[in-house]
């Protein structure tokens, strides 16, 4: 199959989690023979085209207006991603898919549908409503709404999640034969310690145990939650650094809460760090938290599991359906300083219960989330896709408008 994906984030420009999602993705499709061509947004310095992992990767480079406002630049991203993905699909005389990733390319996708008479499949990795608890000023009003419209225009909306579908069939009233879910993955080998360049005692002290976070420091990930923890479990075990690794607009929120508390010096906020630095911690850390107030997912979890870190994550959205409690992890209510001080302090006191949960996990990544299977679902949903697609009339008069589209092409380009 010939599929063309859009997504504005791909590494090594990557924010958050789509962008190692949609690598891998592509990368593991490209594996299994098809053709796929991303289209994705650059920073300076980045190659306008490459072929990663037999995926081609065609960067934009959208032009920066004189301004803050976020939604002018999602414009003009989609602009430039339709700038280089018309003569794209001309030169390519037909696709089977356009797969878009999440709102922000949703303009591009839905001009390149019908354009082209093509079927558009949407991942929706997360919900505007969700990330903030309803819907509270017009962006957030605006931004679901494009949301909302990407899912009606899609021919299959895929979420990673059984709690992603459910939110997706209530917010944008989608049906749920509409729907497919395909969990995101991991690769344990990405994250085995490379020797050499930093020492655990640049994060803590020898006789320290190690509580780890990583991922962006936005409220809803709760880090805040951890914070007001801390104190319950310093009392019980006094030697412990909390190690808050990532960055984000909560960050500074988040240093000031820590003062008031009187925690400042048991905690450090590493910013952003490489993924080296990142699976040293992993190797180090007796415990990784994840306090989120929402997750449509979860694959910071995930990594942790592969990374053979004890785990204690909040009961809520996607993390419900990555961690068995007390097998392959423990759960926390989400939101309850209280109750997750218990769970980490018991993990903290308790070797072998670590020991146990770190074996579980690690064979469950193994089993469960491999990216092999991903792909063969996700290529699953195309085939489905294509077969309904080519007893439409839309399929009929789809080479129609391609065979105009590419004689307008030919003409200019005499002209």
């Amino acid at each position: 199959m010939k599929i063309v994906m859009l997504s504005w984030e791909f590494p090594p420009k990557a924010v958050g989690g789509i962008a190692p999602h949609v690598y891998d993705l592509t990368s593991s499709l490209a594996s299994l023979g098809e053709e796929v061509h991303l289209i994705t947004c650059g920073d300076p310095g980045m190659k306008e085209f490459e072929n990663v992992n037999g995926v081609n990767v065609h960067r934009v480079f959208p032009y920066h207006l004189p301004s803050n406002d976020f939604v002018a630049w999602v414009m003009q991203l989609n602009m430039a991603m339709l700038e280089k993905a018309v003569p794209l699909l001309n030169e390519l005389e037909w696709a089977n898919i356009i797969h878009a990733h999440d709102w922000l390319v949703a303009y591009a996708a839905r001009v390149l549908k019908h354009a082209y008479h093509l079927p558009l499949v949407a991942t929706i990795h997360a919900t505007e409503y969700g990330r903030n608890h309803g819907l509270h000023n017009n962006i957030q009003r605006y931004i679901s709404s494009v949301e909302w419209w990407l899912a009606y225009e899609a021919w299959r909306v895929i979420c990673c999640s059984n709690y992603m579908k459910n939110e997706v069939r209530y917010v944008f009233q989608a049906p749920g034969d509409k729907i497919r879910v395909i969990v995101n993955g991991v690769t344990p080998a990405r994250f085995a310690v490379k020797q050499g360049g930093i020492g655990r005692n640049e994060y803590a002290a020898d006789d320290e145990q190690i509580v780890f976070y990583v991922g962006r420091l936005v409220r809803e990930k709760g880090v805040q939650v951890l914070l007001d923890a801390v104190p319950r479990i310093l009392e019980h075990c006094p030697k412990t650094k909390f190690i808050i690794a990532g960055k984000g607009p909560y960050e500074g929120e988040l240093r000031g809460h820590a003062s008031r508390l009187g925690i400042a010096h048991r905690i450090y906020f590493t910013g952003y760090i490489s993924d080296v630095v990142r699976n040293s911690l992993y190797k180090w850390a007796d415990v990784a938290v994840f306090p989120s107030l929402y997750e449509p997912f979860g694959i910071v979890a995930l990594e942790a599991m592969a990374a053979q870190t004890p785990v204690v994550v909040s009961d809520t959205g996607g993390l419900v359906e990555i961690v068995e409690h007390g097998v392959d992890g423990l759960k926390a209510y989400p939101g309850n300083s209280r109750f997750l001080a218990g769970m980490v302090t018991q993990l903290l006191q308790d070797a072998s219960l670590r020991g146990k949960l770190r074996f579980n996990a690690f064979r469950k990544v193994q089993k469960e989330f491999n990216w092999r299977q991903i792909a063969l679902e996700t290529r699953q949903v195309y085939h489905g896709v294509w077969s309904e697609y080519r007893n439409t009339p839309w399929c009929e008069s789809s080479g129609q408008q391609r065979h105009f589209l590419g004689r307008v092409t030919r003409l200019l380009a005499r002209a």
